[in-house]
């Protein structure tokens, strides 16, 4: 499919944009970033369609994006996303954009029970179109970008629009549209995690198993890892793999026949970076017990016999309206909404809105059949 689009590339050309945008009721909006490149990611193309044009922003070229805020804010402009949660989570961290009134198609695709909510998917579903994914993990920071990479990224977004109709009148007809457009209002207030001086080791997976010299054995490798990658721009999984790192740390080695003996390391790693990571092995093992770390422990209070009965008596409810519903189970109660719901055992349905993550639409569509479970109980 022939698709016309326009390059903004100049302050000028995002000031004749706006202008244009301003009198449109609904865009719809996809980005792509560099985190399969870089050591700290960043958005390098910004596509917007309207019913009447298609264009694509390189934030490269014009980095204040500033002049874009009112509208993405503009709670009467419609704006609509894929799998919005990166997009948010990225335009907020690089240009402070805030998204209002934002419908997201793949989470729409969810509630009407599709078993594969891809793009692609959807669009071949609908539109019987297939999408070209063979850029999806191109290095998005290239410029010039090849004329193939700009017809890819515009094709994200020209079938959008039309999709958010076709869902908007299945989720009406189902009785369902109401939910989409809370979780989506929910979906539209998350953002990047702050930096913060946690250690590194903090979000490793498998670092709680670790004991206090191992885990500052990790931390040191985590730490020299950061350095390197910040260094050379790379992202850290292309410097080493966190695989590698757990089995050093574990095994503590110390000398270089030691870590090549272990082969979790390609030999070009080990003449590079062997004497470093034997290095930091020894001082983190030379740190006084008392100043090594330890993984922080989530205080989880008990689960009694009768909140683990709820808990019990809500799934089984869940699963079987799910099924009748055609839905994901998760959609409907995760399994942390029904332990808070077990341990707070809400007597009516409004009190079930004191409990994080219930959100209103649950309230009203389950609402009594919960709480006339939790009376039995």
């Amino acid at each position: 499919m022939q698709i016309n689009y326009q390059i903004t590339d100049t302050p000028a050309k995002l000031r004749d944009l706006y202008q244009r945008l301003r009198t449109e009721k609904t865009v719809a909006i996809d980005l792509e970033a560099d985190s399969m490149y870089h050591y700290k990611e960043k958005v390098c193309l910004l596509q917007i369609s309207t019913k009447r044009f298609n264009t694509l922003i390189d934030p490269l070229a014009v980095k204040d994006l500033s002049l874009l805020a009112p509208l993405f804010k503009d709670n009467s402009v419609k704006k609509v996303f894929h799998g919005a949660d990166y997009d948010i989570r990225s335009l907020h961290r690089d240009f402070k954009l805030e998204i209002n009134n934002l419908f997201d198609t793949q989470l729409a695709s969810m509630f009407m029970g599709y078993r594969q909510t891809g793009l692609s998917a959807v669009v071949k579903k609908h539109f019987n179109v297939i999408l070209e994914k063979k850029f999806q993990k191109k290095n998005w920071s290239e410029r010039p970008l090849p004329k193939a990479m700009m017809h890819y990224a515009a094709s994200d977004t020209v079938y959008l629009i039309p999709l958010a109709q076709i869902l908007t009148e299945e989720l009406r007809k189902n009785g369902r549209l109401q939910w989409v457009l809370e979780e989506c209002q929910y979906l539209s207030k998350v953002r990047h995690p702050l930096v913060n001086n946690d250690p590194l080791f903090i979000k490793f997976k498998g670092a709680g198993r670790l004991d206090s010299q191992r885990l500052n054995i990790l931390e040191a490798l985590l730490q020299f890892r950061n350095r390197i990658a910040s260094r050379k721009d790379r992202p850290v999984f292309k410097v080493f793999n966190n695989n590698s790192l757990m089995e050093i740390a574990y095994a503590q080695p110390t000398s270089l026949s030691q870590l090549v003996k272990m082969n979790v390391i390609s030999s070009k790693q080990i003449k590079m970076y062997a004497d470093a990571i034997i290095k930091n092995v020894k001082i983190a093992m030379q740190t006084p017990a008392p100043k090594r770390p330890s993984f922080p422990l989530r205080k989880r209070s008990p689960i009694s016999l009768h909140e683990h009965q709820r808990i019990e008596a809500l799934k089984l409810w869940r699963n079987q309206k799910a099924q009748r519903l055609d839905l994901e189970p998760s959609l409907i109660c995760s399994k942390a909404l029904m332990t808070a719901i077990a341990k707070n055992k809400p007597h009516t349905p409004q009190d079930l809105l004191t409990i994080d993550q219930m959100h209103k639409w649950r309230v009203e569509a389950f609402g009594d059949d919960i709480t006339r479970i939790l009376k039995c109980i």
